[in-house]
Parts: structure tokens; sequence; C-alpha cells
């Protein structure tokens, strides 16, 4: 069974952010987001390169490389979603990519990260502990195993096994007009739109990446209602 740990209202210790790593992050911001985004992220990044160091959580092991090769795709994500207030749904979190980056930049919006495997959900409560987020909380299970009525505005995957069965659970999950958010290569995106072939897709070239996109499918006649002006000023 699965259990939701609710993040709203903790403060927890923050960790001390580097000012390069600060610096780096910052390059990587979207015009318009909160000053204070860079250390909250870069507070995140640390806590995950300490726990990456005894399991596995991402095969990119330096702080400074996560910002350049994770950051950039998430927070893009992040302003493809709707403006809120609305759900969100992270799918197999892992890592909490891209859930805590989307989250940290979109306060007007309500996320759930999903992640089965329990060190890694341990992982999402502490770098939820750390930052905190308000906005969002940890789904220590299955999302089969969420109430069957249980539905999202929109479901974010990135780097899901068997993502096949994954897009299946996730369609699922989304409520009339809701869309899915795929962050994955250009080489993929024809399986991706062959599996889910009642969604209309959209794709977004994610900048200074050779190969990485972000998939925006969305039901016919509700595109209107998604943008990328959710920013809190």
């Amino acid at each position: 069974m699965g259990g939701e740990d609710d993040a709203n209202g903790f403060t927890g210790s923050r960790m001390d952010a580097g000012p390069e790593l600060v610096a780096a992050i910052a390059a990587h911001l979207p015009p318009g987001a909160p000053p204070a985004l860079a250390n909250s992220l870069a507070s995140y990044l640390q806590l995950l390169y300490a726990w990456n160091r005894r399991m596995n959580l991402t095969a990119v092991r330096d702080p400074r490389e996560m910002a350049a090769l994770h950051l950039p795709e998430c927070l893009l994500a992040a302003q493809l979603l709707p403006a809120g207030p609305a759900t969100v749904l992270d799918y197999g979190s892992g890592a909490g990519l891209p859930g805590i980056p989307a989250a940290a930049l979109r306060h007007d919006l309500t996320f759930t990260l999903a992640e089965s495997q329990a060190k890694k959900a341990a992982f999402l409560r502490e770098a939820l502990r750390h930052i905190p987020l308000r906005n969002t909380s940890v789904w220590a299970g299955r999302v089969e195993s969420m109430e069957p009525e249980r539905r999202f505005d929109a479901v974010m995957l990135r780097a899901v096994d068997r993502m096949a069965q994954a897009l299946q659970g996730a369609a699922a999950r989304m409520q009339p007009g809701a869309a899915c958010i795929v962050l994955t290569s250009d080489k993929e995106s024809a399986a991706i739109h062959a599996l889910l072939p009642h969604l209309l897709w959209e794709t977004t070239a994610v900048p200074a990446s050779r190969q990485r996109v972000i998939l925006r499918g969305t039901q016919p006649g509700r595109c209107s209602t998604w943008n990328i002006s959710g920013l809190e000023p």
C-alpha cells in the first residue's frame, strides 16, 4: 500500500549552497523566476549529490553537471504546465526530476511526487524538508495504488522504467482536459506518440541540447487551456 507524506508547513534546515553552484543554477533560470530559486535548487542538488554517493539516483555525479544537464529541461517543462491552481503528478519521480525543480518554480501548482521504491521515496521526503516546498507531497507507493478516482491536471514523466506501461498508467490518471508531459530524447518521440495516439502532441526542443525534447500531449479541443505564463511576478 502506498501513502502520502505532506511536506506542507515543514521548514527543515537548509544546506549551505556554494556560490559557484548558485551562480551556475542562476544562469539556467527563466526570466521572472524568484531570486531565491537558485539557492533552493542548489540545496536540492547538494543533497542529491550526498545521497547519490550511497545509492543510485542519477548517473551524473557532480552538482554543477546536474545543474547543466538536469535543470534546464525540468524548468522548461515547468513552464509548459497550466496556470494554477492545478494539480500535477510526477510519475516515477526517482531523484525528484522533474517534479522538485518544477514545484520550486511553480508555486501556483500542487505537485505529487510518486515513487514506489522506498529508498528513493525517503530521499524525496528529505529533499522536501531541506528546501522546503509547501506545494508538494510524496506518494510512497505505486501510482496504481492511489484511489481509483484520483486524477490530475497534468502528469509528468522523465527517465521512468517501462515507459510504455508508465504512459498507460499516466493516461489513467489524467482528468478531462489534462496533459501528459514527457521529458525524453528526440529519437523516442515517435514511439511515445504511438503509445498515446489520442493526444495531440507538441514538441519543444531543450536549448543547448542536441537530442533532448519535451513532449506535451493534450486532448483535442483542450489545447487553449495551456500556457507558459504561470510564473509568479
